[in-house]
């Protein structure tokens, strides 16, 4: 019997650790910025330096800033912020490779590259971790620099939700075009205010010009 116990304990004392499972994140995907700061994923996927890339608005968090993700926090920071830009309102997450499985669809959403700049007419579709999946047609330019008028909507935490058209990221979203309406669907007529989307080609140009990480950026499962 002392034989055996021996043997047991030796066994356990040898057994490999589990490691933590990846946090599965697309654009989409809630994120947890300092532990407090309810926001979006725009996306995640690769630059050209090999990192493991991820957006979101810059009025979430700024360089240094940790990120968590929403429904996980139990695992801790999965990446820092490392770059950012508050005028077209951009932040660049790096994400822990070993902490993060990235996807390139969350709840049927797709991301399946980049495209153009939408333009007037085009139906844009966003995905928020606050107020989900909705869809509208492109107003055109802003009234800022770098921005577009979307007919989706958006709610605090949606900020840094991606927005497509045809299954191709063209931005981010911003805010609210205006107070004076309701910020989101009423009983599914779209009877409220558009929302301000950043052109994600225009931060895309920031980041590449002044050679910051994102540069090159290929969103995960990009076809």
């Amino acid at each position: 019997m002392f034989v055996v116990l021996a043997a047991v304990m030796m066994s356990s004392a040898v057994a490999p650790a589990h490691a933590d499972v990846p946090v599965t994140l697309g654009g989409g995907s809630g994120l947890v910025v300092n532990g407090e700061t309810l926001c979006t994923l725009t996306a995640i996927g690769t630059d050209n330096r090999g990192s493991l890339i991820g957006f979101t608005s810059a009025h979430c968090g700024g360089p240094g800033a940790v990120v968590a993700a929403e429904g996980a926090e139990s695992a801790g920071a999965v990446g820092t912020m490392v770059a950012g830009n508050d005028g077209l309102d951009y932040a660049v997450i790096q994400f822990d490779p070993a902490k993060v499985n990235p996807v390139s669809s969350v709840s049927g959403f797709r991301i399946d590259g980049l495209g153009p700049d939408p333009s007037f007419g085009d139906v844009a579709c966003k995905l928020g971790r606050t107020t989900g999946y909705s869809c509208g047609v492109t107003w055109g330019p802003g009234e800022q620099p770098g921005t577009i008028v979307n007919q989706v909507c958006g709610q605090p935490g949606d900020s840094g939700a991606p927005v497509t058209v045809n299954n191709r990221l063209v931005g981010m979203i911003h805010g609210a075009f205006s107070e004076e309406l309701p910020t989101c669907v009423i009983k599914f007529i779209p009877l409220h205010t558009p929302a301000v989307t950043m052109s994600f080609n225009t931060q895309l140009a920031d980041i590449t010009a002044k050679g910051r990480p994102g540069s090159g950026f290929v969103p995960v499962g990009a076809r």
